[in-house]
């Protein structure tokens, strides 16, 4: 076992993410991975040839580099019948994607055929909302005292107001409390800079606007439409102006 000293401490190498992190890095680095990766947010599942043209690269080259991804669990595969479609491993992959976003204070808009300014105002992190719609909704919903801040200060429980408004919109708490995954906290919005929903509660929160109508997402990127019907009923249930949303400048600030 190989050690490191400091401080008159010892330190178990095999411990440290060093090498875990080094790997998963190498993996994101490279511009057609990328490419792959972002293009996957939009939670829908893609063949490899779909991912080879958006990587501008040969189906081959897309084969070794979705291998390099699956192999350090950034993708997932499943198949159906002939065909083999990939996701992003999960929610952990999408959130860490959005953050390097931030860090690079840039944005991917480039890797979708959408124009920025429809990314801007809604669009999906995965399987939530964010955007101008998703920070301004997670603004609303503290004001109203409907989500309490845990002993993380990263991490949201419901209150018993939050619980009668979320149940309203149909939105079962018990149910997704159960999954496997954590039940909501602040996910920053690489556009924004601010926090919208993540988590359970958030996945929750878009399925419930898209099974009412409020929502429509774009059959090829990840941008989000708000119908009339959405405007009337943000309207009268949270007090949201199409103004806060389409209005809403961006921020340079992080």
């Amino acid at each position: 076992m190989q050690e490191h000293f400091a401080n008159h401490q010892t330190i178990d190498v095999k411990l440290q993410p060093d090498r875990a992190i080094s790997k998963i890095a190498a993996a994101i680095g490279e511009p057609a991975r990328v490419r792959m990766l972002y293009c996957l947010l939009d939670g829908r599942a893609r063949s490899s040839t779909e991912l080879a043209v958006v990587a501008g690269v040969s189906p081959s080259t897309a084969s070794v580099h979705l291998h390099r991804l699956k192999t350090e669990r950034l993708v997932k595969v499943f198949t159906q019948g002939k065909h083999r479609y990939y996701n992003l491993e999960g929610p952990n992959v999408a959130s860490a994607l959005e953050v390097l976003n931030v860090v690079a204070a840039g944005s991917h808009d480039k890797f979708v055929p959408n124009t920025s300014s429809r990314l801007l105002t809604a669009r999906t992190c995965y399987d939530h909302i964010a955007g101008r719609l998703g920070v301004v909704l997670h603004s609303r919903f503290k004001a109203f005292g409907w989500l309490s801040t845990r002993k993380d200060e990263n991490a949201y429980d419901v209150t018993l107001a939050g619980t009668k408004a979320f149940e309203a919109l149909g939105i079962d708490l018990i149910a997704i409390r159960t999954l496997r995954r954590r039940f909501a906290y602040a996910c920053l919005d690489w556009s924004e800079r601010q926090p919208h929903i993540g988590g359970a509660l958030g996945a929750a929160l878009l399925k419930s606007a898209l099974k009412r109508k409020w929502v429509v997402q774009d059959l090829d990127s990840r941008a989000l439409h708000i119908t009339r019907l959405g405007h009337r009923e943000m309207l009268s249930r949270f007090g949201l102006h199409i103004e806060e949303i389409q209005g809403g400048s961006r921020r340079a600030d992080s």
